[in-house]
């Protein structure tokens, strides 16, 4: 396992975090309203998800699972290996439901849901921060 590849990834993950925190404005009108702030939160959200995909197929490739077929899937197997809860998994899953909108169909975003996830679900990505960080000092 390249725990210094994990560990560049993660530290790319905090920033994207970060920057959605200090970017993020006041409330959900003021997202519709700031082009820059859209951008911004839209980019580093969808680089926060990939990241975590990254980590997450360098996490399968070194295990005896099969690789996975999606991007959810990626989460599925990392529960199933006991790295991350169901209910992260699940979480993760959606994320990358976002994600695949903001790449693929970016005039479609719903920006009271990306200021939703900007104040309450950045959460999620932390704790699977958490949890790959927490691998890594097992091995």
């Amino acid at each position: 396992m390249d725990w210094s590849l994990i560990d560049q990834k993660l530290e790319s993950l905090h920033r994207s975090i970060l920057r959605v925190k200090e970017k993020c404005p006041r409330n959900a009108d003021a997202l519709v309203s700031d082009y820059d702030a859209q951008d911004i939160l839209s980019h580093n959200l969808t680089r926060a998800v990939q990241l975590c995909v990254d980590i997450g197929t360098h996490l399968v490739a070194g295990s005896e699972f099969p690789p996975p077929c999606t991007m959810g899937k990626t989460f599925d197997i990392l529960c199933e290996a006991g790295i991350i809860s169901a209910d992260l998994a699940y979480r993760m899953k959606k994320a990358v439901g976002f994600r695949n909108l903001a790449v693929h169909n970016y005039e479609a975003i719903n920006w009271a849901i990306v200021f939703s996830i900007a104040t309450a679900h950045l959460k999620d990505f932390e704790e699977y921060a958490k949890a790959v960080a927490r691998l890594s000092d097992t091995e």
